[in-house]
């Protein structure tokens, strides 16, 4: 029997939102943390608030972006539910609205099957402050989960999802079992199991 599990990136199975840590070097972690909770309480149209947002690492080296994704902490557990999961014989997905930088080095580090996120558009090495990629609409994880199910021939009662903000809610529409991770109001009000604790390992309890 086929199963499939999505989690969320930032804030679920990396602790922290990967566009704080980029804003840091530049001094803009408050102005871009004020963007991102909104946009993650569901009060910001996600793709302008992600538009905004990047439009601020303007002049960043890619380098250095690429030295900060590498080092981003995992969330407490995530080592442990990705091995638990793949003992269940669930194949084990990332869909993020963040970008891939940061996805493929934690999700190969992790053992997940694949990463879904977003390309920070750079010139000769320095980021324009531009982005691209699939995941840049609110309804986009919810396009990606249907694709993702029929090609692995998985229903939605043997798909797990996972996630913290506004832009989950997408996904958790086609999950039986939908997991609210210390996350916002609007998410926690469309999930069958919320986890307030820091601690991924949690959901293995759930399953």
């Amino acid at each position: 029997m086929h199963k499939l599990a999505v989690f969320d990136f930032d804030s679920t199975l990396m602790d922290g939102e990967t566009i704080d840590f980029l804003a840091k070097p530049l001094g803009l972690e408050e102005q871009v943390a004020a963007i991102t909770e909104r946009a993650m309480a569901g009060e910001l149209d996600f793709f302008k608030s992600l538009v905004a947002r990047v439009a601020l690492l303007e002049g960043l080296e890619k380098a250095k972006v690429d030295a900060i994704c590498g080092n981003l902490p995992l969330m407490p557990g995530a080592e442990k539910v990705v091995a638990g999961l793949k003992e269940r014989d669930y194949t084990v997905v990332c869909f993020s609205g963040g970008f891939r930088n940061a996805t493929k080095p934690a999700c190969e580090y992790l053992g997940v099957d694949a990463d879904f996120s977003n390309f920070l558009h750079d010139e000769n090495g320095i980021l324009t402050g531009r982005v691209g990629g699939e995941m840049m609409y609110s309804d986009a994880k919810g396009d990606m989960i249907v694709r993702m199910q029929k090609l692995l021939g998985v229903n939605r009662k043997n798909t797990l999802v996972v996630g913290d903000g506004a832009n989950d809610l997408s996904m958790f529409a086609h999950a039986d079992t939908r997991v609210a991770f210390c996350a916002k109001p609007v998410l926690r009000e469309a999930a069958t199991h919320c986890v307030d604790v820091k601690d991924l390992t949690e959901i293995l309890k759930i399953l």
